[in-house]
């Protein structure tokens, strides 16, 4: 049996082995595939088994490689693979729903403190010399936030948002939340409220919700205006979220105090995005979900996922 995985590198730099899944049969790993659909078709060839994390397999793909019985995503979001076009032809694509909730909670809250604190900046100006020449015994270049007795709002609040909204609890915040059914799990943490009541009494605003049509631009010029003045907003869910140049334009304005995205609109970020220009805006290159072990576990749940569709009873089909 043909496996080829079309882009491994990110869910694999070389700090890991493909054993887990070279098992299974002859492994052709690619790091990187352009998004081409004649030289995808082409790597694929007659392979049975296709793994991807981002590149694309749409219709034409999978018109050219019928010897194709299964895909995998080594990823959660599949929308990169026609998954209609794979139902017709009975190609069943699994996913992998749950790896990184610690770990993107986690960043959650190093962004949120990265704003609050400029711990980078000050480590920097320290090895500048600055500390050394300092008249006082202590300096900050920009306001500190301390973060106990303020409301975070969190929309979305399903694993990944319940597990920022417990740390963000334990260091003395309110929480709300909205977007997500209400659970016993959930209220334990949050008061769920409407959207609009959300907006308006937090003080940090955090996304952690899908991208549905339902939610994108959630974050735009009219919902900006319902927040608080001086409002701290942190994406590290899906940048389409988030209309840009509203946030910009309030970023620049100082409605919104500071952002901390590691999601924008269009990956790679594009140079002319306006976020790259606004005050106060703090972007990483989508990096939430990249600990080792969280891509451990993707390795481990990908390769389940392949055992149990050989077994003829696939698990973790979203088509």
């Amino acid at each position: 049996m043909k496996i080829v995985i079309l882009d491994g590198y990110t869910e694999n730099p070389g700090d890991m082995s493909w054993e887990a899944l070279e098992g299974f049969g002859e492994l052709t790993v690619y790091d990187r595939t352009p998004y081409d659909d004649a030289e995808i078709a082409r790597r694929i060839g007659d392979a049975e088994i296709v793994l991807t994390n981002k590149c694309p397999i749409r219709r034409a793909v999978l018109d050219a490689c019928p010897s194709i019985r299964y895909i995998s995503v080594l990823a959660t979001g599949y929308n990169i693979v026609d998954v209609g076009c794979a139902r017709e032809k009975g190609i069943p694509v699994s996913n992998v729903p749950t790896y990184g909730t610690a770990a993107v909670g986690q960043f959650a809250i190093a962004l949120l403190l990265e704003i609050c604190h400029h711990v980078a900046h000050h480590s920097e100006a320290v090895y500048q010399g600055r500390w050394e020449t300092n008249p006082d015994w202590c300096f900050w270049d920009y306001p500190l936030i301390e973060l106990a007795g303020k409301t975070m709002g969190i929309i979305g609040f399903g694993r990944i948002g319940q597990t920022t909204g417990r740390i963000a609890k334990a260091m003395g915040m309110k929480i709300l939340a909205s977007g997500s059914r209400e659970t016993e799990a959930g209220r334990a943490i949050a008061d769920y409220v409407p959207l609009d009541e959300l907006l308006a009494r937090s003080d940090v605003v955090v996304l952690h919700c899908p991208l549905f049509p339902s939610t994108q631009g959630i974050i735009n010029r009219e919902t900006i205006a319902k927040m608080k003045d001086g409002v701290i907003l942190i994406n590290n869910s899906r940048g389409p979220l988030i209309v840009e140049q509203d946030l910009a334009d309030a970023l620049n304005s100082g409605k919104v105090y500071a952002a901390g995205l590691d999601v924008v609109s269009t990956e790679p970020i594009r140079g002319d995005n306006p976020l790259l220009k606004a005050k106060n805006c703090f972007i990483t290159p989508h990096i939430s979900w990249a600990p080792k072990e969280s891509r451990e576990r993707i390795m481990s749940i990908t390769a389940g996922n392949l055992r149990a569709f050989l077994a003829g009873a696939p698990v973790n089909v979203v088509n």
